[in-house]
């Protein structure tokens, strides 16, 4: 990816894998794990065998987050996505769309356990692989943000139209 001709590393694949693909990685796996032991606590098998859906879900889109991240960083092309359901997004077309889908569930995963209560039951090694990933998420989503918006110049552009428009400036 480019950004006013130069290759940007805060939009390169790897960046956005290991700052935003890992870390809703470990949110779906710390997700499962609760469900696994909510579901053994409570004697649910369906809840259980969920949590276990959702381990797996996170080691898939962990194996793709990594195999992206490697093959474009040794400058090949690569319809390989950040995760399964972005992956399966290819099937119709959409691999973007698919892969916001999945943003979307990621973020409902972490606002499920936030607001469950189902963060407390975080082992302490676990709590702390929850903060790492949650402050690398948001880091990286900002310094995208700053980025994009630094090398496209809206406010910039924007500030000189309402400049020419305005007499009293």
């Amino acid at each position: 990816m480019t950004t006013s001709g130069r290759k940007s590393l805060f939009l390169s694949p790897a960046f956005l894998s290991v700052t935003i693909g890992v870390p809703f990685c470990v949110f779906k796996y710390l997700f499962g794990l609760l469900a696994i032991r909510q579901g053994e606590i409570s004697l649910h098998p369906e809840l259980w065998l969920f949590g276990w859906f959702v381990v797996v879900w996170a080691g898939v889109d962990l194996v793709l987050n990594l195999v992206r991240s490697v093959v474009t960083s040794l400058g090949h092309r690569t319809t390989i996505q950040f995760c399964l359901i972005g992956q399966t997004g290819i099937l119709f077309n959409r691999p973007t769309l698919f892969l916001a889908l999945d943003t979307l569930l990621s973020f409902g995963i972490i606002c499920f356990v936030l607001w469950s209560g189902w963060i407390a039951r975080l082992r302490p090694h676990e709590s702390y692989l929850w903060y790492a990933a949650t402050t690398v998420n948001l880091i990286s989503l900002v310094v995208v943000n700053l980025w994009t918006e630094y090398h496209r110049n809206s406010d910039t552009q924007e500030d000189a139209a309402s400049s020419a428009n305005d007499p009293m400036r």
